[in-house]
């Protein structure tokens, strides 16, 4: 936040400052010190929001929006982990699958339920489902 406001970058420090107010809000509700667990899940459900903003400022045909939300979550995006990519997700998510035994989508939930504590915080959990229920289907 101090390099942002020394070197004048208003639109990064707005962000920052509604980042570190998320985590405020966070401490308050889990009414004790923050973990790194606790960061990173109000840091992703701020990431989730803008994907989710995203998504309606382009149905809107919205594009400064749009821009204004992406920078935000780039922005987001360098204070959380790394990322699985679609690939390394995809082999998680059949691991899972052999773990559980499960072979219809009627199992989807079994799935889910050991994959995500695995990828909290790494992964987008739309892109998890999907993934789960295109290896299900086959």
């Amino acid at each position: 936040m101090i390099q942002a406001l020394k070197g004048g970058d208003k639109d990064r420090l707005t962000v920052l400052r509604g980042l570190k107010s998320d985590l405020k809000y966070k401490k308050i509700e889990v009414r004790a010190e923050l973990t790194d667990e606790l960061a990173v899940e109000a840091l992703t459900s701020a990431a989730k929001k803008c994907r989710d903003a995203i998504e309606q400022f382009r149905a809107g045909g919205r594009e400064d929006l749009v821009r204004k939300e992406v920078f935000e979550l780039e922005i987001i995006n360098t204070y959380l982990p790394k990322q699985l990519t679609e690939d390394e997700l995809r082999q998680m998510a059949e691991i899972a699958i052999k773990e559980v035994g499960a072979d219809s989508l009627k199992q989807m939930g079994l799935v889910m339920k050991t994959l995500m504590p695995k990828i909290k915080g790494r992964a987008d959990g739309k892109l998890v489902n999907k993934l789960i229920s295109e290896l299900l289907a086959k």
